[in-house]
């Protein structure tokens, strides 16, 4: 009896071994070509970022056979310039990139969406809003962006032309988008803002400033840009991708997870997964803020329809160096990998 045992036993161990060596078996796991790598990211503690955040924190790269290494900048041009670089494997950033890229002759592809909305807010300096009342009253102000040529300035940039203002009819500041955004509102170096959250936020809840635009919403976003703005994404350079489709389905899956997650996490949930040094020291305003953005972030990872196309139209009115005829958007995005990423979900 022990002896037909263990046959059995050694049978079953033997029919799901073979189970696991079926390509695409339910048993199999792909393991990633370069377990070991390096995502840079372009302001870690934004909630612009927050999936990417979340994967790591939550185990979701650790649970792919991924370990990754997440390596903060101050923006995502500086993110970008550490993937052109090779000292980053993949980039957290704008879609935007990969049209600039392509532009410029290199091809990079973005593989799992994580933002369907720009998170970018309008605002006047309460003090001015006797003088402005709205975009069309923007001539011959200093508006603060985090940066100029930033994404902050490309949707004040839009927004301001739909109201028939040009950019060179005001004055973009950099500001930043951390402590010296308060700053420059509080010392009155600026009439208005385009800036992200928490700080928007912030400036709100205390009554320093006005909202004209949001873009934390999918409605606000059509609002501008007349369709879906893609927003922060994973991206990489093409050779990257066919070099390592199983470590890319990796990252996505990891993605995908964490975008779900963000659908339905409680406010105690989020707290006990965002790093307390990135709560700025008030946890009720950081949930204040999240639930001003929760309906940006994507929920299964796929990039929509019409979002290249608006992001192409929006980018060639800011930058007349980019030519929206020599772009081959199909070559800007994949759906492939998040496709399979949401399935695994259900």
């Amino acid at each position: 009896m022990p002896n037909q045992w263990m046959q059995r036993a050694t049978r079953a161990c033997l029919m799901l071994l073979a189970l696991a060596a079926l390509p695409g078996s339910a048993f199999a796991k792909d393991t990633p070509e370069k377990p070991t790598l390096t995502i840079a990211v372009g302001g870690l503690p934004g909630l612009y970022y927050l999936p990417v955040l979340a994967a790591q924190q939550l185990g979701y790269f650790r649970d792919e056979g991924l370990n990754v290494t997440l390596e903060d900048f101050a923006g995502g041009s500086k993110a970008l310039e550490a993937v052109v670089g090779g000292s980053a494997d993949v980039g957290a950033g704008a879609f935007e990139h990969t049209l600039f890229m392509q532009a410029k002759g290199q091809h990079y592809r973005a593989f799992a969406l994580m933002g369907r909305a720009p998170q970018i807010v309008i605002a006047v300096v309460t003090s001015k809003t006797g003088q402005i009342k709205s975009l069309a009253d923007f001539k011959g102000a200093k508006v603060g962006v985090s940066a100029p040529g930033s994404s902050t300035d490309l949707v004040l940039t839009v927004a301001l032309r739909k109201a028939g203002v040009q950019r060179s009819d005001i004055s973009a500041i950099g500001v930043g988008s951390g402590a010296t955004v308060l700053a420059a509102v509080g010392s009155g170096q600026i009439d208005a803002l385009s800036n992200v959250d928490p700080m928007m936020t912030k400036l709100t809840r205390s009554g320093a400033i006005e909202v004209l635009v949001d873009t934390r919403t999918v409605k606000g976003t059509h609002e501008v840009f007349g369709g879906t703005m893609p927003a922060a994404t994973l991206y990489a350079p093409e050779t990257f991708i066919q070099k390592n489709p199983k470590t890319t389905q990796a990252l996505t899956n990891a993605i995908v997870h964490a975008n779900h997650w963000l659908q339905t996490a409680s406010d105690a949930d989020l707290l006990k997964m965002v790093p307390r040094a990135y709560l700025l020291g008030d946890p009720t305003l950081y949930l204040e803020a999240f639930h001003n953005v929760r309906d940006a972030y994507s929920p299964d990872g796929l990039m929509p329809a019409d979002g290249p196309a608006t992001s192409l139209r929006a980018l060639a009115s800011f930058d007349n160096r980019l030519d929206p005829k020599k772009i081959d958007l199909s070559a800007t995005y994949t759906n492939d990998f998040a496709i399979k990423a949401a399935a695994q979900l259900k």
